[in-house]
């Protein structure tokens, strides 16, 4: 008989106890027995959350097996995959292997069913036996390996129009044009920071939909390559290439291409940290942030718009919002050129 676990999978915490998953220093990854109410999945891609990957190329040199070293080495020590530097996780694409008792009925899931976890590999109890192949440019691990989803874990089943790898990488990042699509209304003038990433891109899709001919959406590149990329999708009013983590130069650039009224609304995309005071700067002092980046200091955000006297809304990047999985996808089938674009990079 299994044994009866927690909804929010508090049984596989093992230190400190009396925490959740997320937070906690280390869980419980064997996979030999499930709890009643867990779904075992055989694991067959790991989408690294961007700003953990990068951060863990960085430091491994960008050598492949250094960075094979440092994963071990975090499910290891965790029994999941949290990054210990960013605190951030990633998703998962596999195989329900098996379903608890207490699931049985009330799931619409089956053994054999192919999904894409929705919630952080923070959290998720992972073990990792084979890592097969690494595509480093675009965050993907092919792995052989085992995790649980908790009774109160998201998934989305892989639908059967789309190439999983392309469903996996812009699911990874569903939060942010799902919030976009509540935040952005006829009129308003967005800023997308990153804008050419795999959120940016669906964000500046997403806004240019809602702001309709009376707003605008201006986006903030990394490089000159990807600002033609992103000027060719034909999503931004502007498309500019920039350093965000300038924020005095940044905000002039805005400055100038809003006439001095600075962005009603900014979405912050990008994985590396200090853009805390771009998005700020760049954001009229009544209007609102959006933070989706996980290299986002809360500190650096909170006292940095107390020292520039801001009284700018600022959102966290919750991953999660009611029919972002939807809302994605959906933005995949309707822009041709989107699709192509998200194909030809990451699927």
């Amino acid at each position: 008989m299994q044994k009866k676990g927690n909804k929010y999978g508090t049984h596989r915490v093992i230190e400190p106890k009396g925490v959740l998953p997320q937070p906690a220093n280390k869980i419980d990854n064997n996979m030999d027995e499930i709890w009643d109410n867990e779904i075992l999945i055989d694991v067959q891609t790991l989408n690294i959350d961007s700003a953990s990957f990068t951060d863990i190329k960085e430091r491994a040199g960008h050598d492949e097996e250094k960075i094979k070293e440092i994963m071990f080495d975090i499910v290891e020590k965790q029994g999941k995959h949290r990054n210990p530097w960013t605190g951030s996780g990633g998703m998962l694409l596999g195989t329900v292997e098996k379903i608890g008792d207490a699931l049985i009925g009330k799931t619409d899931l089956k053994v054999g069913d192919k999904i894409a976890t929705l919630v952080s590999l923070s959290l998720t109890p992972l073990r990792i036996d084979k890592i097969k192949e690494m595509r480093t440019n675009i965050d993907q691990v092919d792995i052989d390996g085992k995790a649980i989803l908790f009774e109160s874990g998201i998934y989305a089943k892989i639908p059967a129009d789309m190439p999983e790898k392309l469903v996996l990488s812009a699911l990874d990042v569903a939060g942010a044009p799902a919030q976009t699509a509540k935040l952005c209304k006829p009129g308003d003038t967005v800023l997308i920071i990153g804008a050419a990433g795999k959120s940016g891109m669906l964000c500046c899709c997403e806004a240019k939909k809602r702001v309709g001919i009376t707003g605008k959406v201006i986006g903030m590149c990394y490089d000159k390559e990807s600002t033609e990329r992103l000027q060719k999708l034909g999503f931004c009013d502007h498309a500019f290439a920039g350093d965000a983590t300038k924020p005095v130069a940044m905000t002039e650039i805005i400055e100038q291409l809003t006439d001095g009224q600075m962005a009603d609304i900014t979405i912050n995309n990008v994985n590396v940290p200090d853009t805390e005071m771009t998005s700020i700067l760049c954001t009229k002092k009544t209007g609102l942030v959006y933070f989706f980046s996980m290299a986002t200091s809360f500190t650096k955000a909170a006292l940095g718009a107390e020292g520039v006297g801001s009284d700018v809304t600022m959102i966290v990047g919750n991953g999660y919002t009611k029919g972002h999985a939807e809302i994605t996808l959906q933005l995949l089938r309707e822009s041709k050129e989107l699709r192509d674009l998200f194909t030809e990079l990451y699927a």
